[in-house]
């Protein structure tokens, strides 16, 4: 069932899907995958939809990985939110979003996005000239 608060997936959830298959997720980015899908959930994601969309495929193509800071809960909450569209839940979302980014190194992020802008996934960030920056070898 899909929240009114996630877009629905788009056209390449099996570009997507089959990338994540031959692209196994360390855990720091399994779990940046669970945040930004919590994000996305709770409504204060700034991506446009469309890349929103992705980063929910992506979720759902890696949330049986193990993560590394962010567990169950988290998926939990995330089904949650998608079969319940109440705002009793998106403060509940909000509340693990919020949780779920204090775990998260912010370089440990901005290298998930990159490696996913690099791959194609995601497109250039907005104002590079299609440039996406190294990734460090060690995501953590």
């Amino acid at each position: 069932m899909e929240s009114a608060f996630a877009p629905e997936a788009p056209e390449r959830e099996a570009d997507v899907t089959g990338w994540a298959e031959r692209h196994p997720l360390c855990p720091a980015h399994v779990d940046c995958a669970a945040a930004v899908a919590l994000k996305v959930l709770d409504g204060k994601c700034r991506m446009p939809p469309r890349e929103a969309a992705v980063m929910m495929a992506l979720y759902d193509a890696v949330r049986h990985l193990p993560g590394d800071k962010l567990g169950q809960d988290s998926h939990a909450m995330i089904a949650r939110a998608r079969a319940t569209a109440t705002e009793d839940v998106r403060m509940d979302v909000y509340e693990a979003r919020v949780l779920a980014e204090t775990r998260i190194s912010r370089p440990v992020m901005k290298a998930f996005k990159a490696m996913l802008r690099e791959a194609g996934i995601l497109p250039p960030k907005p104002g590079s000239g299609g440039v996406t920056p190294a990734i460090p070898d060690n995501p953590r």
